[in-house]
């Protein structure tokens, strides 16, 4: 809505709306334009026209109805150049995605009657920087009225390399119509057989021998389509011309190895008829063809061994037998011991915990990594959700507590003042990364060993995570979304920050919760017996594609997971071999063994640890969870103990009107949750709140279990927690069992002496 309507009275509206009925002739724009400069190849181009004007930094549109009846529903969509991002204005409304930016009219200017204008309520928007939009669009049309014309058909397409049964195809970029150029379909005979977007192409699965005919068109961002290509004709080669493999590849060699990826160098083989290409196996799989001597394998895990051969090819197939191999070990993901903390997003509400706390109290400086909690995945399209401001219900049994939630204020909008400032520089509102995130930034420039990951998930917003993981198409769709939004930094706009590349360098990785894979987790989750094979593969999609992006940016990005403790949570959802063939870290949840929730759920009637490293001799539970448990499942299963990570609680769970039994409450009868740090979180305490705000709770330590509690006496208050003591002993325990490190949920709840032990600890 424009300015004028906000501060007139209602009736303005009507003005407004007849204004934009208002007859061509009292137009200025129209007059302007006479029926004479309106050329038939104008008309046909649609029934809307749009006229650009920029001034300064503000763009608008005025938007003509060429037609002879009225339009209704109409939008303007638009590029930009790259870094240059459009916010609202006037009379409409603004979203855009990387470069491309789409204008809404407001509801007074969506309908244009036959030859009327939108003047003088034409669509208005900022830039960040003054520049000119290309390929506007109106009413599927360009906006200036000319006709829309397809690219032009591809030119000189060509075999490069021929094989008995493969060919590599290519051919030049042809010239863009009216659009641009989106990509290239590759037709057999009149079949497609492949889209791409680039010039080249690899056809397989040919016959020997046999004549094949191509050609290929270009494809533009409408889906219009140029002529076809001058055909190509090609016959595969006989093998029967040749049976002479290549000599064996030489020397085959490691020549750089990093976390995920080995560089390997080998010495030329030779052959009658000349070697066209070199396979590249991890294993007996092949992972790699390339036509020159070395080559880089990505996709790989680390603290993890490959062994790796290569074989020479000839132009008819002849293979060579392969090369001797090389066993390369990627080395861990961190050296020495990770430090994961959970840093949550609505922590700087009524926690008053902001980033800048991390770097005052000493916990950034010690961490090797932050985790961002949470992002939101959309209940509709099944991709990752950002911008939206729907706050959580407050009832935690509701199965819908979470849809659509998020907050685009905290995450990047908010104006942090100096004195919440981990730099002491507060922000202005003009900047287009603000909030956790630009602190996120600040962070990372005083600490620039520290790893920022992104965390999908958690315990409100699992619930649609089974729906994206369920398909192909929908993986894909989802790990992309991810990939732009987060790793790319491609952020929605919202309340004048954001907007393309705005969090780029931000998130170093992606961190999936899925809470729970094929098992019981919030209420209303969704879940499927599939969820298992489907996680595999949804983690393999997540490695698969951002290495695809490390190509580009030659840095590689981590993929963690947040994974359970109840041996049947993961038998349920988790095929850990192949799960390890993906993820850097296996964050185990080391804790919530036992608890009492806010609605008396769970287990409200007894007290037990929650998060003790062995099993307690006296648990009167059928089943015993520890620390030792849950991490020896997934190292009898292979993992290797170099991706695991065990959880530490930062906060305590809590009982009231608990019975002494002689054993300071420990395993006894209770009556409900403890009261809470929050109202809405009873039973939970941040470890700092927890020690000052519970008078007379002696802290005690199970020795045996190594877990520690707190106890205010008969009919009191019991509190189960990690503290300096029960940390130095898992630590130790984490180091004699080769594991990677610790992880602590959440860093808001440690006034500094936590992660100082988990610090000491590991060193």
């Amino acid at each position: 809505m424009s300015k004028i309507l906000l501060y007139v009275s209602s009736s303005i509206v009507a003005v407004a709306v007849a204004a934009a009925g208002c007859a061509a002739s009292d137009d200025p724009v129209a007059v302007e334009k006479s029926a004479a400069t309106r050329s038939s190849a104008e008309l046909a181009g649609g029934r809307l026209g749009a006229v650009f004007k920029l001034t300064g930094n503000v763009g608008e549109y005025t938007v003509t109805n060429k037609s002879t009846a009225s339009v209704t529903g109409w939008a303007i969509t638009f590029d930009l150049p790259a870094g240059v991002t459009a916010s609202a204005g006037e009379h409409a409304t603004i979203s855009q995605s990387g470069t491309h930016v789409t204008l809404t009219p407001a509801f007074y200017i969506n309908t244009l009657q036959a030859g009327r204008s939108t003047y003088p309520y034409s669509p208005t928007f900022r830039l960040s920087s003054s520049a000119t939009p290309s390929s506007c669009i109106i009413d599927d049309a360009a906006c200036d009225g000319t006709p829309d014309t397809p690219p032009q058909a591809p030119t000189n397409l060509r075999a490069t390399v021929k094989t008995t049964k493969t060919l590599t195809l290519a051919w030049n970029a042809a010239q863009a119509g009216s659009r641009p150029i989106a990509g290239y379909d590759v037709l057999r005979g009149g079949t497609v057989l492949t889209n791409v977007t680039d010039t080249t192409t690899n056809v397989t699965g040919l016959t020997p021998n046999t004549e094949y005919t191509f050609t290929v068109i270009t494809k533009d961002t409408k889906g219009n389509a140029s002529p076809a290509s001058a055909p190509l004709t090609v016959r595969t080669n006989n093998p029967s011309d040749d049976t002479q493999p290549p000599t064996v590849p030489g020397n085959l060699r490691s020549t750089a190895v990093d976390s995920g990826s080995a560089t390997l160098a080998w010495n030329a083989s030779t052959d009658n008829t000349g070697v066209v290409a070199y396979d590249v196996y991890t294993g007996g799989t092949l992972s790699a063809t390339v036509t020159g001597t070395t080559a880089k394998v990505s996709g790989l895990a680390p603290s993890t061994k490959y062994a790796f051969t290569v074989k020479a090819r000839d132009g008819y197939d002849n293979e060579s037998t392969a090369s001797a191999p090389v066993e390369v070990t990627t080395p861990d993901v961190v050296s020495g011991y990770a430090r994961v903390g959970y840093f949550v997003q609505w922590g700087i509400y009524g926690r008053q915990f902001f980033l800048r706390n991390l770097a005052t109290n000493g916990g950034a400086a010690k961490l090797t990594h932050i985790n961002y909690a949470f992002g939101n995945l959309d209940p509709v399209n099944f991709t990752c959700l950002h911008g939206v401001t729907k706050a959580t219900t407050p009832g935690p049994q509701d199965p819908n507590q979470g849809d659509g939630a998020g907050d685009a204020e905290a995450d990047y909008a908010r104006i942090f003042p100096a004195g919440q400032s981990v730099d002491n520089v507060g922000d202005t509102g003009s900047e287009k990364l603000r909030g956790n995130y630009n602190q996120l930034r600040k962070l990372k420039a005083k600490f620039p060993n520290l790893k920022v990951l992104i965390s999908l998930g958690g315990w409100t917003y699992s619930k649609f995570f089974s729906d994206a993981a369920a398909t192909d198409a929908s993986r894909k769709k989802f790990v992309s979304s991810c990939v732009d939004m987060y790793i790319k930094g491609n952020l929605p706009v919202y309340a004048g920050a954001g907007g393309p590349g705005s969090a780029a360098g931000i998130f170093d990785g992606i961190d999936v919760d899925w809470e729970w894979p094929g098992a019981e987790g919030h209420a209303g989750n969704h879940v499927s017996p599939n969820d298992k094979a489907n996680l595999a593969l949804l983690l393999a999609e997540f490695r698969k594609q951002l290495d695809a992006l490390s190509t580009q940016t030659g840095k590689r990005y981590q993929l963690t997971a947040f994974t359970p403790a109840d041996p049947a949570k993961i038998e349920a959802g988790w095929d850990l071999p192949r799960d390890a063939a993906s993820l850097d870290i296996f964050n185990v949840q080391g804790y919530d063994f036992h608890g009492s929730g806010s609605d008396d759920s769970w287990e409200p009637k007894q007290t037990g640890h929650q998060g003790n490293l062995y099993r307690d001799a006296d648990d009167p539970y059928n089943f015993h969870f520890s620390v030792e448990d849950a991490v020896n499942v997934y190292t009898n299963a292979g993992v290797n103990p170099r991706k695991i990570t065990v959880g530490l609680a930062f906060y305590g769970r809590g009982w009231k009107q608990v019975t002494d039994g002689g054993k300071f409450g420990e395993w006894q009868a209770a009556n409900g949750a403890a009261p809470g740090q929050f109202q809405e979180e009873a039973g939970t305490r941040g470890y700092a709140n927890l020690l000052s705000s519970v008078p007379n709770c002696t802290i005690r330590h199970d020795e045996q279990s190594v877990a520690a509690y707190c106890y205010t006496g008969a009919g009191g208050q019991w509190w189960s927690f990690d503290d300096p003591w029960s940390i130095q002993k898992k630590t130790a325990w984490i180091k004699s069992r080769g594991l990677l490190g610790a992880m602590a949920w959440e860093m808001s709840g440690d006034p500094g002496t936590l992660m100082t032990a988990v610090d000491n600890g590991l060193k």
